[in-house]
């Protein structure tokens, strides 16, 4: 795990927390270190989680699937970010997601319940552990409600537009790049990917935008 620290210390769930505090956790928190190799789950739906995840190397995308076996990717997790949280702070809680792997990846997990009750030793960055996460969730909140926002648009169309758009304005500037391939961002904004291709090449024919790959322009 010390061969992490720098990615540990990054991460928002760490935000202000000693190195030497962080290094301590073993004895707190009870941490394990899982490898996974790419298109592995990490989690099924159904599943129960008492531990949240933090994502070292690699990749790993919380997707909700159905009977058939259509995608939608609720999230991307890369180095630094945590998934579970949620899950893992409230007991008997089912998972309604899966969790699978983008590709090869290390996970530290950490109980949830000793991240949420201070330990006998009363650890004194333990206070402040407990404000991150909370930060955590509540920033996630407000990504999920964006999410909504844009997949509720009527069409195809009105979807690009509002990710695309968010997107510039998350980035302060029309030239941006989105953290998703095609087939990723058509699963996150549950619309058909060749669909999707085909208003993306209407939108650039209209000079609306411009693209290449995941880099994206915004023409006003």
């Amino acid at each position: 795990m010390e061969n992490y620290l720098s990615v540990i210390e990054s991460s928002e769930l760490f935000s202000r927390i000693a190195e030497n505090d962080i290094t301590s956790i073993e004895g707190c928190l009870s941490p394990a270190v899982s490898d996974y190799k790419k298109n592995q789950y990490v989690l099924h739906v159904g599943d129960s989680l008492t531990s949240i995840g933090l994502v070292l190397s690699g990749c790993v995308h919380v997707v909700q699937e159905d009977f058939w076996g259509n995608r939608n990717i609720m999230a991307k997790v890369t180095p630094g970010d945590i998934f579970g949280e949620s899950y893992a702070c409230v007991r008997d809680s089912a998972l309604a997601v899966s969790v699978v792997t983008t590709e090869s990846t290390k996970i530290l997990f950490l109980d949830a319940y000793r991240v949420m009750h201070r330990c006998a030793s009363s650890c004194e960055f333990h206070a402040r552990l407990i404000r991150n996460l909370l930060a955590v969730v509540a920033k996630k909140n407000l990504m999920l409600n964006a999410k909504l926002m844009h997949v509720t648009q009527r069409t195809t169309r009105q979807k690009l537009l509002s990710y695309l758009s968010a997107e510039a304005a998350k980035s302060h500037r029309p030239l941006f790049e989105i953290p998703f391939n095609r087939q990723q961002l058509a699963d996150y904004l549950s619309v058909d990917r060749s669909a999707m291709s085909n208003e993306l090449c209407k939108l650039r024919d209209e000079g609306i935008l411009r693209f290449e790959r995941n880099k994206f322009k915004l023409i006003s």
